[in-house]
């Protein structure tokens, strides 16, 4: 983990609700991984005084970005941070996705369900990267819960669309249309899913109705996010038993047939 207290906002972009911030931290950068998470700090005053944990959604040499929802007080206040402000981060945090060592000429489902497609778009280029097919399938309640998908299709990546709403795309749920793509096409290698809890839920279902390994990336309001507060707490399997662990040290990523889903 390393801190940086003057990473750079060298890019923004802002949607309805929606926001990518682009930060200058080589080292950090050099160091993430898909799945891996920033703790930011998103005032100089003591409150709000939680850093937020977001996704690392991509990077390069020199810079991270995040992509996140405005949700409550601290995603607003950082919502509203510009290009030429400094953020103080912590990071990369976490074990991410893990990456198959052999991926060539492999399918891959990646599934996000709103702000959940946030780490999506960093492991797809992993897999690419690899010479894996990541095909993306990107849900939201309505077509304004899909500022991303100009960003995917922009590096020429399969992507199929849904919305709750039928606004765009397939109308219904993101893991329906899963299910269908499940039917009328090759089953994948591996699916890897982000988003709300029902949605993980049914991902960890279909993937387990069709014998397919799945990894997901499990939400959570976060204290520390390196292990000292407990504040991330979730069952999971650890073989005959189920134990709760610390989302933000031992994930946030997990296989699906290690998560307990609570009634």
């Amino acid at each position: 983990m390393l801190k940086d207290p003057s990473a750079l906002i060298i890019r923004k972009k802002a949607w309805d609700g929606y926001v990518l911030l682009e930060l200058r931290s080589p080292r950090v950068a050099r160091r993430a991984r898909p799945g891996q998470f920033l703790m930011v700090r998103v005032s100089g005053q003591p409150y709000p005084l939680l850093r937020r944990p977001l996704s690392i959604h991509a990077r390069d040499e020199d810079s991270v970005e995040i992509f996140f929802a405005r949700a409550g007080l601290g995603t607003a206040i950082l919502a509203d941070k510009k290009p030429g402000e400094t953020l103080d981060i912590l990071g990369p945090l976490g074990k991410g996705f893990v990456i198959p060592g052999v991926t060539k000429g492999k399918k891959f489902c990646l599934l996000g369900g709103g702000r959940g497609i946030a780490p999506l778009y960093f492991l797809a280029q992993e897999l690419r990267a690899k010479g894996g097919h990541p095909r993306v399938f990107y849900g939201g309640k309505t077509e304004a819960d899909l500022p991303l998908l100009q960003k995917f299709a922009a590096q020429k990546m399969e992507v199929f669309v849904s919305t709750d709403n039928g606004s765009a795309g397939f109308p219904g749920l993101v893991t329906a249309m899963l299910e269908r793509d499940l039917v009328q096409s090759a089953q994948p290698a591996l699916i890897f899913a982000c988003g709300p809890d029902p949605m993980m839920k049914r991902t960890a279902e279909i993937a387990a109705e069709r014998k397919i390994p799945a990894q997901l990336s499990l939400e959570s309001i976060m204290g520390c996010g390196i292990g000292a507060c407990w504040g991330c707490v979730r069952k999971i399997r650890k073989g005959r038993a189920a134990e709760w662990v610390k989302i933000c040290e031992e994930g946030p990523v997990f296989s699906a047939s290690e998560v307990v889903w609570e009634e």
